[in-house]
């Protein structure tokens, strides 16, 4: 049996499939990171020795950092244009002068259905559970919980006065 080349087996000319391909993506990836990244002991031991660079990798932490936070939370709808106006800002003089800068200028996003209607959402949560508490009385349930504790009450005198005797019983829930 012929042994099987790696290199080969990755970027053999027949059409690999799909899980093929990124399984060879993920595997570029964790190769070069390995490598090249930050993590790379080479890296790890001049950083160590170099003021510089180790000021360069902090900063790159740090946007690392801030481009996670603002993946993980939600965002504002002028957060477009604000990018937007500051990616033209740094343009050269004649680029931003171009009609697609100024399409981009004013370009804006669709708000989504939930954007929309967000500023109702405290009013619709206040119709709702009045419309709980009015289906609520209707069906008697507010009554059924009065009989309820009317009903636990007289089986903890009757408890009492079978326990510690009746005229005991009457000034607890007298009283």
């Amino acid at each position: 049996m012929k042994p099987v080349n790696l290199l080969e087996r990755l970027f053999c000319n027949s059409k690999p499939s799909a899980d093929r391909c990124r399984r060879t993506r993920q595997w570029f990836t964790t190769a070069l990171s390995r490598r090249l990244g930050p993590e790379a002991g080479w890296v790890r031991r001049h950083v160590a020795v170099c003021p510089r660079c180790r000021k360069r990798l902090a900063g790159l932490r740090n946007v690392e950092m801030a481009l996670s936070l603002v993946r993980s939370q939600p965002h504002s709808l002028d957060l477009l244009s604000r990018a937007n106006a500051h990616a033209i800002k740094m343009l050269q003089h004649g680029l931003r002068q171009a009609p697609k800068a100024r399409e981009l200028e004013r370009s804006r996003p669709e708000p989504s259905l939930v954007e929309q209607f967000g500023q109702y959402r405290h009013s619709a949560v206040n119709v709702a559970a009045c419309i709980a508490i009015l289906l609520l009385t209707r069906a008697g349930v507010f009554g059924s919980l009065d009989k309820a504790r009317t009903g636990g009450q007289k089986a903890v005198r009757q408890y009492y006065a079978s326990h510690v005797g009746n005229d005991l019983a009457e000034e607890v829930f007298d009283g």
